[in-house]
């Protein structure tokens, strides 16, 4: 059974940093590339940061500098560590295998208030 279990959000004054957390099924983690993914209210949901199993890490243009994604594969689980945190940052984070995701875990909502 396939699931994906994310944590770590919350309310955030802006200028902070958080880490989201996402505890994955081995059936997804342990051969594939995982993502955190985004949705901000009335947009798409995109896909912002990625890591391969041995630990290579592509951004979005909009996520380079301030977001950073590691992995631990004997946890099965992904981080994402957010640092200057701004009002556009408010979504709801997901993490996934990327590029090609499979059915989405419950999302974490980060509001970043200005």
């Amino acid at each position: 059974q396939v699931q994906l279990v994310e944590s770590g959000g919350g309310l955030v004054q802006a200028g902070g940093s958080l880490r989201l957390s996402c505890a994955a099924s081995g059936s997804i983690f342990s051969i594939n590339t995982m993502g955190w993914y985004r949705q901000a209210p009335g947009k798409q949901r995109e896909l912002v940061a990625t890591i391969t199993r041995a630990g290579s890490t592509n951004y979005a243009d909009s996520a380079k500098g301030r977001l950073s994604i590691s992995r631990d594969n004997a946890k099965n689980t992904v981080y994402l560590q957010v640092n200057s945190l701004k009002p556009e940052d408010t979504a709801v984070y997901y993490c996934n295998k990327a590029p090609y995701p499979v059915v989405w875990g419950q999302g974490n909502q980060v509001t970043v208030s200005s």
